[in-house]
């Protein structure tokens, strides 16, 4: 069953840095600070869906407990009674893996709170410095075990193609966040936006954002690599909407980036299954997930087209026997 969570934005208030890529208006097109009215507002209109049962309130946008404390406890109070009437199953939050200690976790666990998403960004210390995040990598190894040790569920962010950084130093971001063992992931591939250090550095030439088709090379590696750890990619590149596609300047933006990735990691299986099963060029059927139908294709069939110019006549089936990431192959029997 698809659940309905709420999501408020808690603007960049909360947060005592301005990181390099931020620009929390364009990200989340919000600029007041969320009230507890809000918080009924958004809840009572959810409740309505029956599917909101199940679901969660999520804080996202700021740094949540690095808000004002008063205004940070009225929020929760207001959340948390939709939790204990149980029309909702808890409440997300995301903040700064430098705003969590075990006073914060008291008052997280006091009202409800489950889930706790840390924005890492990376684990390689120069490039949080040159990015302006103001934590270490050490920081987010302490806050993740803080707050695994004391029962909620762990997400953690990361971004790549950030100022300074390189796909290796990437990849070792998502091996050091494997080794943490969080619940859930996000992958953001960074974006230029205006009114950001990082725009004024991609205009002198000092920045060179990652192209779409970069990013999602990069992006298809690391899905597999969480994939392969069992740990859950809950998000791929910014969303849609909002005003991310005014404030754009330069950067992998794509409205439906995650399907690039997963296209670039079907065509990948396939070409490996071809190989390590040598098959007579002519026509194949693919066998995939039937909600893996489009990502084998490929965007404007871009998979099939690349199959074809290697010699087979590709056609996608599909097999509810075969799970997420993998896929079965045979010649077409005329």
């Amino acid at each position: 069953m698809r659940h309905v969570n709420v999501g408020l934005f808690v603007p960049h208030n909360g947060c005592p840095h301005q990181c390099s890529f931020c620009n929390q208006k364009t990200i989340s097109g919000h600029t007041a600070q969320v009230t507890a009215e809000d918080v009924d507002s958004a809840a009572m209109t959810a409740i309505k869906n029956p599917d909101s049962v199940g679901g969660e309130i999520a804080f996202f946008g700021g740094s949540f407990t690095a808000i004002d404390r008063k205004t940070m406890l009225e929020l929760l109070s207001a959340a948390y009674k939709y939790v204990e009437n149980k029309s909702f199953k808890g409440i997300r939050i995301s903040t700064r893996p430098d705003a969590i200690d075990n006073e914060i976790c008291d008052i997280l666990k006091r009202y409800g709170v489950t889930a706790v998403e840390l924005g890492a960004q990376s684990m390689n210390d120069k490039v949080l410095s040159m990015n302006r995040r103001g934590h270490t990598a050490n920081d987010v190894v302490n806050a993740s075990n803080l707050l695994k040790s004391r029962g909620f569920e762990l997400g953690l962010q990361m971004m790549t193609g950030l100022y300074g950084s390189t796909d290796e130093d990437s990849i070792e971001t998502a091996e050091k966040i494997i080794e943490l063992q969080p619940d859930t992931v996000r992958i953001y591939p960074t974006v230029v936006l205006e009114g950001t250090q990082l725009a004024e550095l991609y205009r002198s030439g000092e920045y060179v954002p990652q192209t779409i088709e970069n990013a999602a090379d990069l992006c298809a590696k690391l899905l597999m690599m969480f994939h392969k750890n069992n740990i859950k990619v809950i998000r791929t590149g910014l969303h849609s909407g909002g005003n991310v596609e005014e404030g754009f300047v330069a950067g992998a933006y794509h409205p439906a980036f995650k399907e690039l990735c997963d296209g670039k990691i079907y065509l990948t299986l396939a070409l490996d299954y071809i190989k390590r099963n040598p098959l007579p060029k002519g026509r194949i059927n693919i066998y995939v997930s039937p909600s893996a139908i489009s990502q084998m294709t490929g965007q404007k069939k871009k998979n099939i087209i690349a199959l074809a110019e290697l010699g087979y006549d590709a056609r996608v089936i599909a097999d509810s026997t075969i799970p997420k990431y993998d896929l079965s192959i045979r010649n077409e029997i005329l």
